[in-house]
């Protein structure tokens, strides 16, 4: 059975850290892989998350099935959060626990080829390198509207709005809620409002990935063109995730939201939605999920947890100040503060980024995205230093 295998090419990201841990340069720096790291370049368990282990640790009394639709708490909370807590929304939102933000795109994908099989989705140019398997290995077709123009460091507008006025009815169209990855160039409000008036006009159904809520501009800011969206269309999917904003990366925490146009039509795809959590995974891990439904409704738990977001968040927006200063010697760097959350692209060649990786240990994807947070005040007087030499 196995014997046509032939061997697959290394993940690119992947593979990038495999060449990091075999380097011995000590001076090497690692800016590939998106996770957050603090200055000490660790990915720290938070505080609030550490309370809330030790809380359902002492509380726990069974280890039985979650059921499909996941934890209860968890689902209403995380739509309360995605959705805000007053939204006259929330009456047609229905939200399932999954295995990760992974888990909610590939959920989301298989929910919507079963609704229409083959359908299309539009997703940004350059996207997250994971969107187009997990949403195409499920059946569904991929297009690319214009997103980030390497040229102006900034959004095509003309392009994108352009594009999207041709998107037909049917069609779905994936938006990342803030922080953009890869590019770190978000949507202002104004956009999100043009994007509205476009789906209705045509009939797209919108598709919102929230991957970093509270890592660009706040908790609340950073939905809010999620929620002028969700007061516009009738109807939208959400697919967001808690290993950024929860540290809890390695629990496999997210969730799948889906407001229908009535409240009838969501609780009639909640039932499906279950019935493809069934057939794949069959049930949710509970830990992570257990650990978010503690914090958030424990208003001095949320509150510390809403503090250490802001920290993290705070300090990404000082890499961007810090690193655009370091740089200013080799070129104009100005737009690297002017983005959220914590990717972006250096403007690099392919040749460049590979004399950073050989010459210097400094590691990059290819298209010199950066994860940000790869950075510290040690290393960054190095990074700039040598990304002047390749320059």
């Amino acid at each position: 059975m196995f014997e046509r295998f032939e061997p697959l090419p290394t993940d690119p990201i992947l593979g990038l850290s495999l060449a990091y841990k075999q380097d011995n340069n000590p001076q090497k720096v690692d800016l590939g892989v998106g996770v957050y790291k603090d200055e000490a370049g660790n990915t720290p368990v938070l505080a609030s998350v550490t309370a809330a282990q030790r809380r359902c640790h002492e509380q726990e009394t069974t280890k039985a099935y979650e059921g499909p639709a996941g934890n209860d708490v968890f689902n209403g909370t995380i739509a309360q959060l995605i959705f805000g807590a007053d939204s006259a929304q929330l009456e047609r939102v229905q939200t399932l626990q999954t295995p990760g933000g992974c888990g909610a795109l590939r959920v989301a994908a298989e929910l919507i080829n079963k609704s229409k099989p083959g359908a299309t989705i539009w997703v940004s140019r350059p996207t997250w390198a994971n969107h187009i398997p997990l949403l195409s290995s499920a059946g569904l077709k991929i297009k690319e509207y214009p997103y980030y123009d390497p040229a102006t460091q900034s959004i095509d507008r003309d392009g994108m709005m352009a594009c999207l006025a041709e998107v037909p009815a049917g069609d779905l169209v994936l938006l990342h809620g803030c922080c953009h990855n890869p590019c770190g160039t978000d949507l202002t409000l104004d956009d999100w409002q043009q994007i509205a008036d476009l789906a209705n006009r045509h009939g797209f159904t919108p598709f919102v990935d929230l991957a970093y809520q509270g890592f660009g501009d706040g908790l609340e800011d950073d939905a809010q063109g999620l929620r002028l969206l969700a007061g516009s269309v009738p109807e939208l999917v959400v697919a967001s995730s808690c290993s950024k904003n929860f540290g809890l990366y390695r629990e496999r925490v997210g969730a799948l939201s889906v407001m229908g146009n009535t409240s009838v039509a969501a609780a009639n795809t909640f039932g499906q939605m279950q019935s493809i959590a069934r057939g794949i995974y069959s049930m949710p891990p509970s830990h992570g999920a257990a650990l978010v439904a503690t914090i958030l409704t424990d208003s001095a738990l949320r509150q510390q947890w809403e503090g250490e977001v802001a920290e993290m968040r705070v300090r990404i927006k000082q890499l961007r100040q810090d690193l655009s200063a370091a740089l200013a010697p080799y070129g104009d760097f100005s737009f690297i503060p002017q983005q959220r959350g914590m990717f972006s692209f250096l403007g690099l060649s392919e040749t460049q980024v590979e004399r950073l990786k050989t010459e210097f240990s400094v590691y990059m994807v290819g298209s010199s995205r950066i994860n940000l947070a790869g950075i510290n005040q040690q290393n960054l007087p190095y990074l700039a230093e040598s990304v002047g030499k390749v320059l």
